[in-house]
């Protein structure tokens, strides 16, 4: 597949009690594509991939293939407490006609290279699918230097790109001076998208494109065609909104403003709550001022 555009990470749907809407999330994988996005991601943090069953998540893959119907990639986030069910996910994702796989650390446990590596090279090798790596140190505490990238590249010919989400742009040219144009480069977190483009960046896996598709892949086109004036434009409406997906209550705040736009529920699973009180009014409060100067594109 091609790593490139703005490839949304889902969030999942859920019904009032908990179980997932898959109805809903099939709909929304659609119209996330209508709306200009290059492709989904499911399964990821975004879409609370850590508080599925198994079995729920091959329903969320299918139910996004299904939707698609081969318009464009499903890719399927690939992570849990052990290497052998990752393994077993990854295998699933490709039957279910995913065309990629975002791979990330174990869940919990964080360690040294030889046996992160261990895990990663055993979930690339799962499948033939086209591979990204998910660097996340902030959630996942486990920091894939751009030595170990390029490492990673090297063995496996299926792995395609990486996702950077240490918030530090440096990293991005780090992992280009050293790999080239081996590994597309892909911006894992919101508000750090136009200097990510700067530094080689092709691909915006996205938070708040969830909510506002449109305004995400107008800021991302502009920015990568080096459209500065028009790309800050947006950017500078957009950083309030897109400064959401950097703090440890992103789901939640994501899903709001999805809810305020008319895009699915604010509904999460625990252990996660949804927003109340003082919280919720400031989170309202930027939602409503930004979309009371949304841009028409």
């Amino acid at each position: 597949m091609q790593w490139r555009g703005v490839i949304p990470a889902m969030t999942t749907v859920f019904r009032e009690g908990g179980p997932v809407d898959l109805e809903s999330v099939g709909r929304h994988a659609r119209w996330l594509v209508e709306n200009g996005c290059s492709g989904v991601v499911a399964l990821g943090s975004l879409g609370e991939g850590a508080t599925l069953g198994f079995d729920e998540k091959v329903e969320v893959l299918g139910s996004c293939v299904a939707a698609l119907g081969g318009r464009a990639p499903v890719v399927a986030g690939i992570s849990s407490l052990g290497t052998a069910e990752a393994v077993r996910l990854a295998r699933k994702a490709a039957e279910a006609g995913c065309a990629g796989l975002m791979v990330l650390p174990p869940y919990v446990y964080s360690t040294d290279w030889r046996e992160m590596k261990a895990h990663i090279d055993a979930v690339i090798r799962a499948t033939n699918l086209s591979c990204m790596l998910y660097n996340n140190p902030i959630a996942y505490r486990t920091d894939f230097l751009p030595t170990q990238v390029r490492e990673l590249a090297v063995e496996h010919p299926n792995l395609h790109a990486v996702k950077e989400s240490s918030a530090d742009v440096r990293r991005l040219t780090a992992i280009r001076a050293i790999c080239g144009d081996r590994l597309a480069l892909a911006v894992g977190v919101d508000d750090l998208i136009v200097e990510g483009i700067g530094a080689g960046a092709v691909c915006w896996i996205a938070g708040l494109a969830n909510a506002l598709p449109r305004e995400s892949v107008a800021l991302f086109d502009r920015a990568l065609r080096g459209d500065a004036r028009q790309a800050l434009e947006i950017y500078r409406w957009f950083l309030p909104l897109l400064r959401m997906d950097t703090v440890p209550k992103f789901v939640q705040l994501i899903k709001l403003v999805g809810e305020r736009v008319g895009v699915g529920s604010a509904r999460v699973r625990a252990p996660r709550l949804q927003l109340e009180g003082a919280e919720l009014e400031e989170a309202l409060t930027t939602i409503r001022e930004a979309l009371e100067h949304r841009p028409h594109l």
